[in-house]
């Protein structure tokens, strides 16, 4: 089988063929650092997380760049506005966008590129297409003449004469010291009371588009693999980068152009500039809040290209979701020990890493074909539901009766199968997950986590028995209710014994 990919560029699908054999190079498009990032920022980069960790369980050697944009108006903005400096906003949010990430499990890119630390980069690219003859210099500012170019509109697929200069909301309005007005500007004259660098044009600071082409060079050279990022940077972000990077260098930018769709409320797109954002901690601090790995479920339930509808309603039915991939996620911990599997107290008993799964099974075999397939998480997930629903019966089987109708070793290897796929999703659930993941008449849950103690639980079942004695059925009924929601489950068994487990 081959990993096929939909280009952007292309409008189609194709197999992925690397610069280099068994090489993947990657560029995704960071955070502006001047707020705290919200879901439409989650949805992007767990989208390009679940890629590059699917492109190394295919055997891939991948190398991973991001950038933070830390020059900008918005920045700017923000530092007068709180009286700050540009250095200082940049720096407290880009802490914040890795505490965000960090949540949903997204793992850190190879390497981290900042515009500021770029400038020479920058210059030398912006002198370089000037050489050409696709750049002029106008008032202390650089713009690129988009006419020279003439791929100009490939990846977005609009016409030069359709454009609307300062598109985006980046680029200067001043547009009469423009040669046309579809021109975007390299480099911007300093303007009084703002942060400036000394430059062959002037002192002034670079324009959005050009940090982004010469960040690419500096890190991963003339050509990568894969280009990734929103769809809203479609145009003009990207369209600027192929016409500065390619006129600059006479070499395709990238291979593959991948975006991924954006999150809506109310059937407009989650922004800032709209105003209508859910920050990643407004949403994960709030009361009766989703489990991260929860919302993560949420942002790949649908197809990656593809718009998402942020609702209450989505959000509560991906909590019990979440919870039937935990049950799955867990049954090792809960149920191993029952199994007579003999590595249970072992330290990478629970580490996917550690596991070694058949390639070869009919589990692992559905997954892959469904992700080699343009990344289709949603299929993929099914194959993870299946696996944890299987789980899950063989787990009530065992607490019921005592006994699965599933040989240990079976269900070892479905487990097994279930963890290291989630892992390729960056799906994790861990023993304190839910209140999960203890053997009854264990040492209970660790206290420094919340929950209810094994001593407690026997409390609430003596109660619970003495009112079955004297027929208050409705106060048994009441406790039994308390225990269970508090993740505990009652089974009666012959002769007045009630046994329980998490």
């Amino acid at each position: 089988m081959s990993l096929v990919l939909y280009n952007t560029l292309t409008r189609q699908k194709a197999p992925l063929e690397t610069l280099e054999p068994g090489k993947v190079t990657m560029y995704c498009c960071g955070v502006t650092v001047y707020d705290h990032s919200h879901l439409g920022h989650a949805r992007c980069y767990i989208t390009w997380d679940t890629v590059r960790r699917y492109l190394m369980w295919r055997g891939y050697n991948v190398h991973y760049v991001q950038n933070f944009t830390d020059i900008d108006d918005k920045i700017l903005n923000r530092a007068k506005a709180e009286e700050s400096s540009m250095k200082t906003v940049a720096e407290t949010y880009t802490a914040a966008y890795f505490e965000d990430m960090a949540r949903f499990n997204v793992l850190e890119a190879d390497e981290y590129t900042y515009a500021t630390q770029t400038l020479d980069g920058i210059q030398r690219l912006i002198d370089e297409l000037e050489q050409k003859g696709y750049a002029y210099a106008a008032a202390g500012d650089v713009y690129y003449a988009v006419r020279k170019f003439d791929g100009y509109g490939k990846l977005s697929g609009r016409k030069l004469e359709d454009m609307q200069a300062g598109a985006g909301g980046r680029v200067s309005a001043e547009t009469t010291i423009k040669q046309d007005p579809a021109d975007f500007a390299l480099w911007k004259g300093a303007k009084p009371g703002e942060p400036f660098w000394e430059s062959p044009w002037g002192p002034g600071r670079p324009g959005w588009h050009i940090e982004c082409s010469a960040m690419i060079r500096d890190r991963l050279g003339d050509s990568i693999d894969i280009h990734m990022g929103g769809s809203d940077l479609v145009f003009p972000h990207h369209e600027n980068e192929i016409a500065q990077s390619e006129a600059a260098t006479g070499h395709p930018l990238a291979r593959y152009w991948l975006h991924n769709g954006m999150v809506n409320v109310g059937g407009e797109k989650m922004s800032k500039s709209l105003g209508n954002f859910t920050t990643i901690r407004q949403l994960l601090d709030a009361p009766d809040a989703p489990e991260p790995m929860a919302v993560r479920l949420f942002l790949m339930q649908g197809q990656y290209r593809k718009p998402v509808d942020f609702t209450d309603a989505a959000i509560a039915a991906v909590k019990n979701g979440w919870q039937t991939l935990s049950e799955g996620l867990l049954f090792g911990p809960d149920y191993g020990a029952k199994l007579g599997w003999a590595d249970v107290d072992d330290p990478d008993f629970n580490n996917p890493a550690a596991m070694r799964i058949d390639r070869e099974s009919p589990a692992v075999q559905q997954f892959q074909t469904a992700m080699d397939d343009d990344f289709n998480t949603s299929e993929a997930l099914a194959v993870l539901f299946g696996l944890a629903k299987e789980l899950r019966r063989a787990g009530n089987l065992i607490t019921h009766t005592g006994a699965a109708d599933t040989t240990a070793e079976q269900l070892r290897q479905r487990w097994q199968a279930l963890v290291c796929l989630a892992q390729v999703l960056g799906l994790e659930a861990r023993p304190a997950d839910l209140g999960l993941g203890q053997e009854a008449g264990s040492a209970g849950p660790d206290p420094t986590l919340g929950g209810i103690t094994d001593a407690d639980v026997e409390a609430l079942i003596a109660q619970r028995t003495a009112a079955r004695a004297a027929k208050d059925f409705a106060e048994s009924d009441r406790l039994r209710d308390e225990l269970q929601a508090q993740g505990i489950t009652l089974i009666d068994k012959p002769g007045g014994v009630t046994e329980w487990h998490r």
